[in-house]
């Protein structure tokens, strides 16, 4: 299997720095304090990871779907991740999911038991499992 690879850089300090990133595809961007923390323009590691859950959420339920027997024709996933100061340092500590999947001949318990299979076995969740509240609101549209 693939090993995906990606680099930041920091410079300066924690308030005042400015930080970027880039992934071996070309994806790249810029971060900083204001874009984390506040509401600065830019990207940060929340809005990555939240990206990723969804890509891969979106991938897997599609797999969970077609071994039923009904193939997906379109699924939808926007993941929010949310970052929270818990004590002297900051958490992720939420990932909501929120899917619309158009899926012929599925009743809708099917598609919930698929659905939910997927919040506990695609990769991403499973590398957030025990550590970050993932929540998922899936609907057939």
């Amino acid at each position: 299997m693939p090993t995906r690879n990606a680099s930041a850089t920091w410079d300066g300090g924690f308030k005042g720095g400015k930080g970027k990133f880039k992934g071996e595809s070309g994806l790249e961007g810029a971060y900083s304090f204001t874009s984390r923390f506040e509401q600065g323009g830019g990207s940060n590691p929340e809005e990555l990871l939240a990206a990723a859950e969804a890509a891969c959420f979106s991938m897997a339920l599609s797999v969970g779907l077609e071994k039923n027997g009904t193939p997906p024709t379109r699924i939808e996933t926007k993941a929010a991740c949310t970052i929270d100061k818990v004590g002297e340092a900051f958490k992720i500590t939420t990932m909501k999911l929120v899917t619309r999947a158009t899926v012929p001949n599925i009743d809708d318990a099917a598609f919930q038991k698929i659905a939910a299979a997927t919040k506990e076995g695609c990769p991403v969740s499973g590398s957030l499992k025990g550590n970050v509240d993932i929540q998922l609101d899936a609907t057939l549209g």
